[in-house]
């Protein structure tokens, strides 16, 4: 496994729950682009941020075995980074409403 496959399974799984949390929760739903969008971005940002705390797909390769423990607590941060960007989306679009209407 390499640090890139790491890195696409993390963003697959940040798109995943995003998806699967508009489908059960249609009130942050964006349609199933908006959300894949949204899944994408929101684990990217958050695995990056977590990346200088020892989560990244380097060290998770390191000595050439994988790292159970840091890549199952990747792929927690990434669904977290998914189901926490339709959130903030959600909450933006209700800000601009407001905004709009004033």
């Amino acid at each position: 496994m390499t640090e890139t496959l790491i890195s696409l399974i993390s963003i697959f799984f940040g798109i995943i729950s995003a998806n699967l949390m508009g489908f059960f929760f249609k009130k942050y739903s964006f349609g199933y682009t908006g959300n894949t969008i949204s899944g994408v971005f929101g684990s990217i940002f958050l695995i990056k941020s977590f990346g200088s705390l020892g989560i990244n797909p380097t060290i998770i390769m390191q000595n050439g075995t994988v790292n159970i423990n840091l890549l199952i607590l990747n792929i927690m941060v990434s669904i977290l980074g998914g189901i926490m960007a339709l959130i903030i989306i959600r909450k933006f679009k209700l800000i601009m409403k407001v905004r709009s209407k004033v």
